[in-house]
């Protein structure tokens, strides 16, 4: 295509957005308020999905060594442990740490016990993958030196299972809630085009190429998809902002965090106006091919 054809085609389509002001408002407002749900609804699945891999991560599994274990054996322990494919990282935890802990999660009167502590050393595992954990732990049962293994095991498996059904929800949700907005949007910018269809008829009888008809169209999409993608944008940017400092706030030291503000805004609105305008050039091009019967 010569630069000049180019040009025309990009005044074209900036005129008939002014032409057909009413028809322009329709299909802005349609882009705008479905690409708000879509922008809302994004944001909140994936900080879902970031908490529940937060959730996932946090999960460890508690090695306890039997009190009689000399240095040389417990070394051993760390040994087999570290050997399991799953195993990421081994931490040795005194029972004197175990009884600080102890101590600040549950009171002073336990303080009683430093005395005499009959709390076990440990050993803290983290597996490479959070569904490693109940497979790993089957295996450590089985080592010498080891008095017990705790993981919560029933609520880890009922917890991995929520985690998985709610990414799958989640995933189906986002692929309705996109479907319907291309629905929605794609008709509404069809309705614009074919109450013009007569100026597409008078173009083709006067021996207009498909091309040099459809690219106008085309091009008109993509400036309705774009700018109506103008007012969710803000939205993300400006009321994120507002979400992270208060989440922040309230989750102070909390292992669990939202999203940070940066890049996460900037990549959801990008999605936003890549979807808004891959929408309106989809819009168009299906109703300018009705017309053209390509």
């Amino acid at each position: 295509m010569k630069p000049r054809t180019f040009r025309r085609h990009l005044r074209e389509s900036f005129k008939n957005l002014s032409r057909n002001g009413w028809m322009t408002f329709a299909a802005v407002s349609a882009v705008t308020v479905t690409l708000l749900l879509v922008g809302v609804f994004l944001i909140v699945l994936l900080n879902l999905n970031k908490a529940a891999a937060d959730i996932e991560n946090d999960v460890e599994v508690r090695v306890l060594i039997k009190l009689d274990a000399a240095e040389a054996e417990k070394q051993a322990l760390k040994e087999q442990l570290t050997s399991l494919p799953e195993v990421a990282s081994v931490t040795y935890s005194p029972k004197e740490k175990e009884l600080k802990n102890l101590i600040k999660d549950l009171g002073d009167d336990f303080a009683l016990f430093e005395q005499n502590n009959p709390l076990n050393d440990v050993f803290v595992v983290k597996t490479k993958r959070p569904g490693d954990t109940l497979a790993a732990a089957k295996k450590m049962k089985t080592f010498d030196y080891t008095e017990g293994v705790i993981y919560g095991e029933k609520k880890v498996e009922r917890l991995f299972s929520f985690l998985k059904t709610s990414r799958n929800v989640g995933l189906v949700l986002s692929l309705g809630l996109l479907f319907t907005a291309m629905f929605l949007i794609s008709n509404t910018i069809k309705m614009t085009i074919f109450a013009r269809r007569k100026e597409i008829e008078i173009m083709r009888l006067v021996g207009a190429a498909n091309g040099f008809i459809r690219w106008p169209f085309l091009l008109e999409g993509l400036w309705l998809g774009l700018i109506g993608s103008v007012l969710p944008v803000a939205v993300v940017v400006i009321g994120y902002t507002y979400v992270v400092e208060e989440l922040t706030a309230h989750m102070q030291g909390h292992f669990i965090q939202p999203l940070a503000y940066f890049p996460f805004v900037w990549q959801i609105s990008g999605v936003l106006l890549l979807i808004g305008a891959f929408i309106g050039m989809w819009g168009s091009l299906m109703a300018v091919r009705r017309f053209l019967k390509v």
